[in-house]
Formats: structure tokens, sequence, C-alpha cells
């Protein structure tokens, strides 16, 4: 006798704003799995759903409309540093008890990285500082390819609101439930896999 999982698990990870590549994924997911698998299924996204890619505003709200439009299925949202630090400047997140001590580790990277120095950073998760920063080197040299605006490459999740990079008003340009789900985000998930018996075919 084998065994099958009893509800199908898919992971999904680094969606970086890319939110054409996200939907021909769902769409390919769709063709290949049977529905009744696919409507039922367990479906865990692995973070970093913001930056380097053009519309982290779209992909937010397709994430966000996925238990609507999917009762049937579950879905987990795990937080990735990219998300943490989107989290960190909008305030989404409560703030650290003493600011500035998370800023002590990186200090000697503030120069270079150029971190946010506009409204509120005075009580501002130090990732949050880095995310919104203006990184004084252009080139990613461990990855060849142009920094967008910062070491997060935050650039284009700024842009995909309106707003050029490092503008204090994305604080507000950010819709509430966008907001909501980034302070939403779970950091650990622990996924127990049961399975059921499949009969032998004659």
């Amino acid at each position: 006798m084998s065994t099958k999982p009893s509800r199908m698990l898919i992971c999904i990870g680094d969606i970086h704003g890319y939110i054409r590549k996200l939907q021909r994924l769902w769409s390919n997911l769709q063709s290949l799995i049977p529905p009744s698998d696919f409507n039922h299924a367990r479906i865990i996204f692995l973070g970093d759903y913001c930056d380097r890619g053009p519309d982290t505003r779209k992909v937010l709200d397709f994430l966000i409309s996925l238990p609507s439009q999917y009762p049937n299925q579950s879905h987990v949202f795990l937080a990735g540093n990219h998300d943490f630090a989107f989290a960190a400047f909008l305030g989404a997140l409560p703030p650290p008890p003493d600011a500035r001590a998370t800023w002590a580790e990186f200090a000697a990277s503030e120069d270079r990285e150029g971190w946010y120095k506009g409204y509120g950073y005075e009580n501002m998760h130090l990732q949050g500082r880095r995310w919104a920063g203006n990184i004084t080197v252009t080139f990613n040299a461990a990855k060849g390819t142009e920094y967008k605006g910062s070491i997060y490459d935050a650039g284009t999740t700024f842009e995909s609101y309106g707003l050029p990079h490092g503008s204090p008003d994305l604080m507000k340009a950010v819709p509430d439930e966008h907001k909501k789900f980034l302070a939403d985000l779970v950091w650990i998930h622990e996924e127990m896999l049961g399975f059921m018996p499949i009969e032998p075919q004659n």
C-alpha cells in the first residue's frame, strides 16, 4: 500500500514585485494540478513579495485577494527580510523599544548605504532606514546588477505606489490593507505532513 499527502502542499518563494511571473506561475499550477487538489491545497508563500520587480503594489493586491477567491485553499504568508524592512519603514510594526540600538550593528555602513534620515527616522528600526536609504554605490558587484535606490532595491516599490524612492509620503500612500498584510506576516510556520493510504489498483 502506498501513500499520498492528505492535502497538496505548494511553496512559492521570492516573488519580488513581479506580478506577471506570479500570474503565469499561478495559471500553470491551475493547469497542471487537478482542480480537486488545487482548490483545496495549502499554499505557503515564503516571503520577499516586494522590491526589485516593478509591481509590488499589484503583487500585494493579488496575495490579499486569494483567501476570498479560493476559500477552500489554505494560505500561509511568511515574512521575508524585504517585507520586514518595508513594514518597518511604514510603521506597520510596533517600534523597537530602543530604535537606535538596532542601528549600532551596521553603523559602519551608514554612509555607504545612505540610511534614510527623513520624517520619522528617529524611532525607525534599522532595516526600515536601510530599505528607504539612497545607496551611494550604484553597482551591485555580487549580483552584477545596478542597485535600485537602496541596498534592498526598494526604488521599484516606491514607484509602484507612484512615488520617488525614499519619499516619506509612502507611509500615507500604502493602503491600510497592505499595511495589515505586512504586519500579519508570520515568521515561523511548522507544517505537519499527514498521509492518506492509497489502495492498490487491480
